[in-house]
């Protein structure tokens, strides 16, 4: 290859290179938006009451599920239904809670995640029993309790 060539051919590589760094660093803006798209139309993560919210006594006695995830991620979205779900559901039995870690960065620090969503089970005293990264359907999730002794079919 001449020496023509070459320059054009790395001139060709810098050019594409650039291309996609602007590209990301366009979609990783749109991503930080605050606004919560969820396919379904019925429930929005932000509906779960956040972590620091959830200070009640019969809380502190309770097993706890903490999804770290995102409003606009697909996967974290797909999560949101199967939350409320648990929520609802299990009242009384279960925490529930969601903590969007694009509105919330630090969140993502404290709980050293690498991917989102990733859930985390605790048991009644706080400590950590498993953690999940991805989609983790209902029944996965209550099958995991059911392994750590935590039997929820029994309620309501």
């Amino acid at each position: 290859m001449n020496k023509i060539a070459r320059i054009a051919v790395v001139t060709v590589l810098i050019v594409a290179v650039g291309v996609v760094i602007v590209i990301k660093e366009s979609n990783k803006a749109d991503l930080t938006s605050k606004d919560f798209e969820n396919p379904s139309g019925k429930i929005a993560a932000k509906e779960i009451q956040p972590f620091e919210n959830d200070k009640g006594e019969e809380s502190k006695t309770l097993p706890r599920l903490v999804d770290l995830g995102a409003g606009k991620c697909i996967p974290c979205k797909m999560m949101a239904p199967i939350l409320e779900e648990l929520k609802s559901q299990y009242q009384g039995k279960l925490n529930v809670v969601f903590i969007d870690v694009w509105e919330k960065p630090d969140e993502a620090k404290k709980y050293k995640i690498n991917i989102i969503p990733t859930q985390i089970f605790y048991d009644a005293s706080g400590k950590e029993l498993f953690r999940h990264e991805g989609f983790f359907s209902k029944e996965d999730i209550l099958g995991k309790w059911k392994e750590f002794g935590v039997d929820l079919a029994k309620t309501k």
